[in-house]
């Protein structure tokens, strides 16, 4: 039986005809509702909006299930190159902690020049900032090439060019820059408790790649398995020569 559901009709003054017609569903199916069964998504959802409620009001239940299942989880973009430019600026703006970025060369950030100033105005104001990036003429990223389709060449080439736009940084306080041999599976951009992962994909572009938001709510979700991830690589890496 189900109580929240058969009280907030009562509430409302329908009955299951009238939840039938809204929905376009047998009111036999209605009474099932009612008595306990639980309905597909897309009829909840349309019971919520037409009784002006929240889900989790008439199944509790399954909306924690939910919220245990997406925990942590804020957004999914289904490219790199469909996250807001002004997504990537409030990201690194909010921090006022840690800013973390792990990848090969992280290019389109450094080409970015309003947001290397939020870069150094952060570490200004206090925020611990490192930047991770691929050893040019390690393997690893020559490969990554390949399986980008871009060649080795060109990948390390694109690394290069992201060290002369980041080097400036070096002379800031708070600033630290390593350089890795690390097979990456995600490159990963941390504001504080948010990340932003831009998975990689075998014969695919980083910039075509899917990039999701994350929040570390405890040390059991997802974005905790990308911090290890970034900790692990950036205690391997090395500094660059020139690091103040």
């Amino acid at each position: 039986m189900n109580n929240n559901l058969r009280n907030a009709l009562a509430a409302a003054r329908l009955n299951t005809t009238d939840v039938a017609a809204a929905l376009t569903v047998d009111p036999k199916t209605v009474a099932r509702w009612l008595n306990g069964r639980t309905p597909y998504p897309r009829h909840r959802w349309a019971i919520a909006d037409l009784l002006h409620l929240n889900e989790a009001d008439l199944w509790p239940d399954i909306a924690q299930r939910h919220r245990a299942l997406t925990d942590g989880l804020q957004a999914i973009y289904p490219h790199r190159w469909a996250v807001p430019r002004t997504v990537w600026r409030n990201h690194f703006q909010q921090a006022t902690e840690e800013i973390g970025i792990l990848a090969y060369s992280a290019l389109f950030l450094a080409e970015d020049r309003g947001l290397l100033d939020i870069l150094t105005t952060r570490a200004g104001a206090g925020v611990n900032i490192r930047i991770l990036l691929g050893d040019p003429e390690a393997p690893e990223v020559a490969a990554r090439g390949v399986d980008e389709g871009i060649g080795p060449a060109v990948m390390a080439a694109r690394v290069n060019n992201a060290l002369t736009l980041y080097r400036p940084l070096l002379d800031v306080d708070g600033v630290e820059m390593r350089h890795h041999r690390t097979v990456l599976y995600s490159s990963i951009y941390r504001a504080d408790d948010e990340l932003l992962v831009n998975t990689h994909a075998y014969a695919t572009p980083a910039a075509n790649a899917p990039v999701i938001h994350l929040r570390n709510n405890d040390d059991q979700g997802p974005a905790d398995v990308y911090l290890t991830s970034f900790e692990r690589t950036w205690t391997t890496g090395q500094p660059y020569p020139d690091q103040h």
